[in-house]
């Protein structure tokens, strides 16, 4: 018979029969003392130890990339006039500084197709401007001749003043020879009268009566001759008075149409200076509106997002012709934070950004200590709510950080972690077991030296 030797599983008598192979003691851990023990306590030990270590609360958003200035975000370019185009200077994705010009266009409106339009009109104020000197000159020569007219005036008024004294002189004089002779005749009466009655005595002849008789009849001839002498120079003192006061109505007269040709010339060349300010403003327009023919850019960057192509075509006021992204631009972030975490944000406060198409490694707890991560201050929280239910909260870059990557775009996406106050993990734990929220805490400013 054959014999079959089966292998014997028991360890025991492995262990009597092979005592003296120490592998298979160490194999086996024959006679050896069991350590779990020893790592669970470890381990416990660990565990309490990470408990106790610091945890950084946060609240995450996403965000898109953007810019700090308004004037650094996109800009479209629009027509100011209305016209077609006439020729393309840049393509779409060229480059371009400030004031390089981009497009130009042709004139479609009737009233301005004339090419000599600028010339003319400026031909016009020229006009307008010596008109308005020869006005001028015509004021300068009525205010010259009324100043004579006013010396003419007071010439004249004196000399008929004169005239007049002298006139009333002479009616002075006459009237005192209508006396003299008025007594003469009064003599001469008494002496006819006595004469008559020594006539009638015959005292007397009749020759010495008539010849006394002469004598009266010439006194009474003196007499109206002195009278009408009197009266003819009262007339013509009379007269000369009129003549005063004619020569001033006269002079009045001609004072007041000099004065009115120079205040008509005035007000001519009042009229004119209006008239040369409204051309000057329609020159002004023209020239503006020749210069708008030709559209630059505002800033430099790169032209984007052409909307009229062809030569030829119609444009409106005010339609977009091209965008602009400029090329120094500071960029930031805007984050939509929910409702129940804008307490927890304020102005200057740190957030850690992840942008997206750059790699990144991420703690939750330890923000800072994440890989890929750009930091951020918050400079603008807006406390009106946006379309989309959140609020728009504004992060620039942190310059005493690492610089943000160089080849962020506009529009990019962009997750923001806002840091909040450092606590123990142990609470965190704690907190996020009962459903509380984060610590909330403001920003430490610091105070103005004074």
């Amino acid at each position: 018979m054959i014999e079959h030797t089966y292998l014997n599983t028991n360890v025991e008598e492995q262990v009597h029969q092979n005592n003296g192979l120490s592998s298979f003691k160490n194999i086996y851990r024959v006679n050896k003392k069991n350590s779990v023990k020893h790592w669970v306590l470890g381990i416990l030990i660990i565990l309490l130890i990470v408990l106790f270590l610091p945890w950084t609360q946060n609240i995450t958003a996403k965000g898109l990339v953007t810019t700090l200035r308004q004037a650094d975000r996109p800009q479209e370019l629009n027509t100011i006039l209305a016209g077609s185009v006439k020729k393309w200077y840049v393509n779409e994705g060229d480059y371009v500084k400030a004031g390089d010009t981009i497009l130009q266009l042709g004139e479609v409106k009737v009233d301005y197709f004339d090419p000599q339009l600028l010339s003319r009109t400026q031909q016009q104020i020229v006009g307008k401007s010596e008109a308005i000197k020869g006005y001028e000159n015509k004021a300068t020569t009525a205010d010259v001749q009324v100043a004579a007219l006013f010396e003419a005036q007071q010439l004249k008024l004196q000399s008929l003043d004169n005239k007049i004294v002298q006139q009333q002189l002479k009616v002075t004089s006459d009237s005192t020879d209508i006396i003299a002779v008025s007594n003469e005749l009064i003599v001469t009466k008494r002496q006819i009268d006595a004469a008559k009655l020594m006539l009638d005595s015959g005292a007397i002849s009749l020759v010495d009566f008539e010849r006394r008789k002469v004598s009266y009849q010439n006194a009474t001839a003196k007499k109206v001759n002195a009278e009408n002498k009197y009266l003819q120079s009262k007339q013509e003192l009379t007269n000369l008075r009129i003549e005063k006061n004619s020569t001033v109505q006269e002079y009045i007269d001609k004072i007041s149409k000099a004065q009115g040709d120079k205040y008509s010339s005035i007000s001519n060349a009042a009229t004119g200076q209006a008239d040369i300010a409204k051309l000057q403003n329609i020159y002004a327009s023209y020239d503006i509106r020749n210069k708008l023919y030709y559209i630059t850019a505002p800033q430099g960057g790169q032209i984007t997002k052409a909307k009229k192509a062809g030569i030829g075509e119609f444009v409106k006021e005010g339609d977009m012709i091209v965008e602009i992204v400029p090329n120094n631009i500071q960029y930031a972030i805007e984050l939509f934070v929910e409702p129940m975490d804008l307490p927890l944000i304020d102005k200057g406060q740190k957030v850690r950004f992840v942008f997206d198409g750059f790699p990144a490694i991420v703690f939750s707890g330890w923000p800072n200590n994440s890989y890929g991560t750009f930091g951020g201050i918050v400079t603008a929280v807006e406390t009106s709510v946006s379309i989309n239910g959140k609020f728009r909260v504004l992060v620039a870059e942190d310059v005493n950080d690492k610089p943000w990557p160089k080849l962020l775009r506009m529009g990019g996406g962009a997750n923001g972690i806002a840091l909040l106050k450092d606590v123990p993990i142990y609470y965190e734990l704690w907190r996020n077991i009962n459903g509380f929220p984060p610590e909330y805490y403001q920003v430490e400013k610091k105070e103005k030296k004074k």
